[in-house]
């Protein structure tokens, strides 16, 4: 009788086990397309990614950088104080998307383009994405708003 509860306890928890992997994979395939790196323009330049894989960029938008295209194709420059890369986005851009203002992108680089398919800017005077200003701290560029 001891052996049958033994044996049974020990086919529970083989079964949880079990489940509990099945499960932790199939999150994690639900997850794969989700998940999105950020790169600042210094790491995208040193280390050009792949065509297909889709990641954030983030930094400042240059000044001047900024040409509406025909249709809604707009293309502009993002810094991070220690290299430029040329971004082309087609659709609505956000109302506080500026030159100089910070903005965080998602998409793909291509032929030396990041072509963004979602564009972020900054919702108010004193936000800026931490990774964008981890980014412009490491370049010697950002000053913060708060310090006087």
């Amino acid at each position: 009788m001891k052996s049958l509860k033994k044996q049974r306890r020990i086919q529970v928890i083989v079964v949880a086990a079990v489940a509990l992997a099945v499960a932790t994979g199939l999150i994690g395939y639900a997850m794969r397309d989700g998940i999105n790196f950020f790169r600042a323009p210094s790491q995208i330049i040193a280390e050009p990614p792949g065509p297909e894989e889709i990641f954030r960029i983030g930094g400042l938008v240059e000044t001047g950088s900024i040409v509406r295209g025909q249709g809604e194709i707009i293309r502009f420059s993002v810094t991070d104080g220690g290299a430029s890369v040329p971004v082309s986005f087609s659709g609505v851009l956000p109302d506080l998307f500026a030159e100089n203002q910070g903005m965080v992108g998602t998409g793909r680089y291509v032929n030396g383009v990041f072509e963004a398919s979602e564009i972020l800017a900054k919702h108010d005077e004193t936000y800026m994405p931490s990774e964008v200003v981890d980014a412009l701290k490491e370049q010697g560029v950002y000053q913060d708003p708060n310090d006087s």
